[in-house]
């Protein structure tokens, strides 16, 4: 396309000029050159080629550090380019444009009694979102989302439209997924994806020092179960509740097949609210808030688990305060010692940890910044932070600790929230990031692709 021609094309995008963009915890405003929502396929091959500077990549924007944006970038917001390209219900799968939610995706694929393979817990995600940071879920044994994606098509630096699957272009399709934005836009995404099955909760508490052999023998291996993960409870740390969802054939206690996008979650918010508030509100929520929500059977469909909106958790984020993720993975044999480090840092730091989240994960099958080069236990946390210099610095001295306790045991951090661990750390963590850097290298010489995260660890030649 002549110059003039792009100039007329990027004219009738949505844009706007100097625009200062964020993520959900309101902790990372950047001002970007532009804001461009592309539609079209080659709306984002024009941009590519033409656009002279750096180029970052937006979905939900549920990255917690910058992941999206790189100062004085244009921004692709992707949330538009949303349509489901092809659909096999025999085969199992379907191709999308990457700006869809996978709550789109659902309501798609839903009549047909079929459900995403992998997917995380929330469904207001885009897909490229999820696949630029390789997201997981509770599916028990599987692991990150590389292992459901059948192929991907990607748009690189020169402006040129590359497809790759695990055979074809291997080394791009395991670098773009988990490659937060750096090698290129991932456009479109075939996808896997399972049966939509009847599921029954069960529940039960646990001291943690019988997890993880519990977790062998009734969860690991078993067939029948599709969803677990174990809430281990702050600030003693030694009590796990055990959540599985298993295939049943039962009456459904829920009727509907996707969470209603109204549903109210206040006793959810309660009970963060609570927790939020010191010891005794986190024992009040072990003690009685958890029993409300966890008592009684529950038999719904598999759909309905995996709709659930992020709604669940607000508000994330406030003028002085925010609601902020971490994750570390282990080997399975190291969770003991990394919860006791886990207990040890949060009393020392004196940080405000309202939630673990216990989930399990087999290994990946090769992407070069793996978080899960062998199978391990993954710990989410979920905290509130204040928005001040001192509280920013007191979190981020507290993630450094908490990343040197999984490196100690073996195991990695997840790069999608904030950027707090040293270049020592990422490359210790990520012992692959060389081999991501010379690919980088090699399909994006000009630093095209960029975004907080790179600007951070990424060394571009000269």
């Amino acid at each position: 396309m002549r110059p003039f021609l792009f100039l007329l094309a990027l004219a009738a995008l949505p844009a706007s000029a100097g625009e200062i963009v964020n993520d959900v915890t309101g902790l990372n405003p950047i001002e970007v050159e532009r804001v461009l929502a592309p539609t079209q396929l080659q709306q984002i091959i024009d941009a590519v080629r033409q656009h002279a500077g750096p180029i970052s990549i937006a979905g939900g924007r549920y990255s917690m550090g910058g992941q999206t944006a790189s100062a004085g970038a244009l921004q692709l917001d992707m949330r538009d380019f949303d349509k489901v390209l092809a659909f096999s219900a025999e085969r199992r799968e379907i191709r999308v444009q990457t700006g869809i939610s996978w709550r789109e995706i659902l309501e798609y694929i839903d009549p047909y009694d079929l459900s995403p393979q992998i997917m995380q817990s929330y469904a207001n995600f885009s897909v490229g979102g999820s696949l630029s940071v390789n997201v997981h879920g509770r599916y028990v044994g599987e692991g990150p989302l590389v292992g459901s994606v059948r192929a991907l098509r990607l748009v690189l630096a020169d402006g040129s439209l590359i497809e790759a699957t695990p055979n074809h272009n291997r080394e791009l399709f395991y670098g773009a997924i988990g490659g937060y934005g750096g090698l290129g836009v991932i456009v479109e995404a075939t996808l896997g994806l399972a049966e939509n099955s009847r599921i029954a909760r069960e529940s039960q508490v646990m001291p943690l020092a019988e997890y993880r052999s519990w977790f062998s023998r009734e969860v690991q291996g078993q067939a029948d179960l599709v969803l677990h993960n174990g809430i281990l409870y702050p600030d003693d740390f030694d009590t796990v509740r055990a959540v599985s969802y298993r295939r049943s054939e039962q009456p459904l206690s829920e009727s509907a097949r996707l969470t209603p996008v109204e549903r109210s979650y206040r006793l959810q918010q309660t009970g963060i609210r609570l927790s939020s508030s010191g010891e005794a509100g986190t024992k009040l929520r072990e003690a009685a808030i958890d029993p409300l929500l966890f008592r009684g059977a529950k038999v719904q469909w598999r759909n309905h688990e995996a709709s659930l909106d992020v709604r669940e958790l607000q508000p994330i984020s406030g003028p002085d305060f925010s609601y902020v993720l971490q994750e570390y993975f282990v080997p399975p044999a190291q969770l003991e010692r990394f919860v006791g480090e886990l207990a040890r840092l949060t009393d020392k730091h004196q940080a405000n940890l309202l939630n673990v989240s216990i989930r399990h994960a087999k290994a990946d099958p090769g992407t070069l910044l793996a978080w899960a080069p062998e199978e391990v236990f993954a710990l989410v946390l979920y905290y509130r932070q204040g928005t001040s210099a001192a509280e920013r610095e007191r979190a981020a001295a507290w993630t450094r600790a908490l990343i040197d306790a999984a490196l100690a045991c073996g195991g990695r951090y997840y790069l999608p929230y904030q950027i707090h661990a040293s270049r020592e750390q990422f490359l210790a963590a990520y012992p692959r990031a060389p081999e991501f850097f010379a690919l980088k290298r090699r399909l994006d010489p000009g630093y095209k692709f960029r975004n907080a995260l790179w600007d951070a660890y990424y060394p571009p030649a000269p």
